[in-house]
């Protein structure tokens, strides 16, 4: 018995080892048009495998081209179609151009550092306050995020005017700021009677 490893590999073994074999068959026929009609044979078996495919355009030239490749460029038949180039599958795509960008601290990220950048542009004044403040909230919910614990103050004031280059400071102005932006966001639930009611009933009939 030959298994599939020790055959030879196939170089579309999405159409699987039977219509490779076909393949190979009608390359030793001799007679051209017979060639032909084994061809074409080939194509309406390939084509019925997928026939969800049958209204994609160019599907039947695809068809022909991967008979071509299964073929290794070597069936001699008239083609209906301009078959894809035998060299064309051997270019290599071009290369993708990664970002090669230095990040400092990369727990604070690149947004961080163009956002610090853009702070140290603005004038003196409420905006570039603002700005700070909400940077170094954001600075201090990536450092927590990353280190999974408390982060002082102190920290956050230190990185940010190493990333600031010390243009950047977090005084007492700026620490306010940041506890008002934060108030205006943080809504601690309150305990309203409708929801005293709830537990009160809960609690009498788990006990009843």
């Amino acid at each position: 018995m030959l298994y599939n490893t020790q055959q030879k590999k196939m170089p579309l073994p999405e159409y699987g080892r039977s219509i490779q074999n076909m393949v190979d068959y009608a390359l030793t026929i001799e007679d051209r048009a017979e060639r032909q009609r084994c061809a074409n044979t080939i194509i309406n078996i390939m084509g019925g495998m997928f026939p969800h495919l049958r209204d994609v355009p160019d599907f039947k030239h695809k068809l022909w081209d991967h008979l071509a490749i299964m073929a290794d460029f070597k069936l001699d038949i008239d083609y209906p179609f301009e078959i894809i180039q035998q060299s064309n599958l051997e270019t290599k795509p071009e290369s993708i151009p990664y970002n090669s960008t230095h990040i400092r601290y990369r727990h604070y990220g690149r947004t961080l550092e163009v956002l610090i950048k853009k702070a140290c542009e603005l004038p003196e004044g409420d905006e570039k306050q603002n700005l700070i403040a909400l940077i170094c909230n954001q600075m201090k919910k990536d450092y927590m995020a990353w280190n999974k614990d408390t982060v002082e103050n102190q920290k956050i004031a230190d990185d940010l005017a190493e990333l600031s280059g010390g243009k950047l400071k977090m005084d007492e102005e700026i620490m306010q700021l940041m506890e008002h932006r934060i108030s205006l966001y943080y809504r601690p639930k309150a305990n309203t009677p409708n929801n005293n009611n709830k537990s009160y009933n809960k609690n009498n009939k788990r006990k009843h």
